[in-house]
């Protein structure tokens, strides 16, 4: 079975960064197989690791709601959750050393509430393949509180040194004791932190949160030149800031060996 790494908070604290940190060190490390899921609407977890996408959930949704639109045939003896069936193996792309599932968007407006439930009938279903799932949520709580997810082995809270990020980090620890979901692990990482230390306000906040603080990632000027010129986050040199820091973490957190259990 799967063990399920999720990796939430509110937008802009650079969570899709570090997830694509966090994979690049399991691939580098040699563990595997690993899915890779981007469930942000948003999607650019693609970006970070360096990979093309073709095809995503959101575009498949339309693809098949174009179909019935239009009166479109399907193949002959093929029903339509076949078809999906088909079309959602066929969006999860092969990268280096793990498989990417990219949710993206559904075209105009509306709920994603359709396309939420496609995402967490594919995890469910390719779950028995792989030794880790790690999911880069969307910005906020929704696929917390909808169960999109489904079982999750740890969550890693993400912010960066505002009190406002902490503070959303704490609204989501305390939407999963709400929802009486059973997380076994949960860890804050504060990132982009000036000098790699924390402020004391920053510190104090994470206390009135009552939020389990694991690591802090310093402020990487690496990190910024290499979105500046659209280079993936995982080519990073490995002695950047940045990248030596959350090694630290991921070693602290012991993903390598709960993953093996």
């Amino acid at each position: 079975m799967a063990f399920n790494i999720a990796v939430a908070g509110k937008g802009g604290v650079g969570k899709t960064s570090l997830t694509g940190m966090l994979i690049e060190y399991l691939v580098a490390e040699g563990l595997g197989p690993i899915l890779a899921v981007d469930a942000d609407a948003n999607a650019n977890l693609n970006e970070v690791l360096g990979e093309e996408v073709e095809l995503s959930i959101g575009e498949i949704k339309e693809e098949v709601n174009h179909a019935e639109m239009n009166g479109v045939p399907l193949p002959p003896g093929v029903t339509k959750t076949d078809f999906l069936r088909l079309r959602l193996n066929q969006a999860v792309a092969e990268g280096n050393g793990y498989d990417l599932l990219v949710m993206g968007r559904s075209q105009g407006a509306g709920c994603y509430c359709y396309v939420n439930g496609i995402l967490k009938t594919q995890i469910d279903m390719l779950a028995g393949n792989y030794q880790y799932i790690i999911v880069d949520n969307e910005a906020g709580m929704e696929h917390l509180s909808r169960g999109t997810l489904g079982r999750i082995d740890m969550l890693i809270l993400v912010s960066d040194c505002s009190r406002r990020g902490i503070q959303a980090v704490g609204r989501i620890k305390e939407l999963i004791t709400e929802l009486k979901l059973k997380v076994p692990v949960i860890k804050l990482i504060v990132n982009r932190a000036p000098d790699g230390v924390l402020n004391e306000g920053t510190a104090e906040e994470i206390k009135n949160q009552g939020l389990d603080l694991i690591g802090v990632v310093p402020l990487d000027q690496n990190v910024f030149e290499y979105d500046a010129y659209g280079k993936p986050l995982v080519q990073l040199p490995a002695d950047s800031p940045a990248k030596v820091a959350l090694r630290d973490i991921v070693n602290k957190l012991e993903i390598i060996k709960n993953g093996k259990k």
